[in-house]
């Protein structure tokens, strides 16, 4: 193994082990203040416009966390959509119950699911989306092979993942250490692509911190989701 995927390895693990409580999800900690700033960072209304989400699409959350996104995915879904808020971390997924509860979401569904399979129902979904989520999981490829059969055709995989100097200073990590090869985050997301059955087909950066990978399954055609 080359020394700069083995440093990648390493940090993620020791990372896992200093806030175990992330798992699939990278929405760890949240309090009001965090969740303000964060949602500043990426605003709900220009990245749902961008990645086309509609009134009345059924959308699967994979790592949805204590519900961050989930609620302005809801709100946009409307009572005629529904998203299906996916994690490992039962603590987080129990906040966001909770929260629905509160704040009155009948349209949110949570998935307990595992770290290779999200246990989204066959041929459910109108997109797919992971937020904060992709360069957490050191061998994500089970996990976007395992998705695959809950998209219907033409649905979308959207990861909104952080720009590679976002990435560097969370891990740590220094890109100009001689014998460091790390892979941006672009061709980690290539890599998983070709290797999980998927294509990249845009990568949309207006948001100075994060970039938006719109993916597809390679084998269920690339027409738009039947939703006006």
């Amino acid at each position: 193994m080359k020394k700069g995927w083995a440093n990648w390895f390493l940090t993620i693990f020791l990372c896992a082990l200093l806030i175990p409580c992330c798992s699939l999800t990278a929405q760890t900690d949240l309090s009001e203040g965090w969740e303000v700033e964060a949602t500043k960072r990426q605003p709900p209304d220009k990245v749902m416009a961008a990645i086309g989400v509609k009134r009345g699409m059924v959308i699967g959350e994979i790592g949805a966390g204590r519900g961050r996104y989930t609620v302005y995915l809801a709100r946009e879904v409307g009572t005629e959509g529904k998203i299906f808020a996916n994690d490992i971390n039962k603590d987080a997924l129990a906040y966001l119950d909770s929260r629905c509860k509160r704040e009155g979401f009948n349209n949110i569904q949570i998935i307990i699911g595992k770290e290779e399979d999200p246990l989204f129902k066959p041929n459910s979904l109108d997109m797919a989306i992971m937020v904060w989520v992709y360069h957490m999981i050191e061998e994500p490829d089970n996990l976007l092979k395992n998705l695959i059969p809950a998209l219907k055709p033409g649905a979308k995989l959207v990861i909104l993942d952080p720009v590679d100097s976002e990435i560097d200073e969370e891990f740590n990590i220094d890109r100009s250490e001689p014998g460091v090869t790390i892979p941006t985050i672009k061709e980690r997301i290539e890599k998983s692509a070709r290797e999980s059955g998927y294509e990249l087909v845009e990568v949309k950066t207006f948001l100075e911190m994060d970039y938006i990978f719109i993916l597809q399954p390679k084998d269920k055609g690339s027409v738009a989701s039947d939703h006006k």
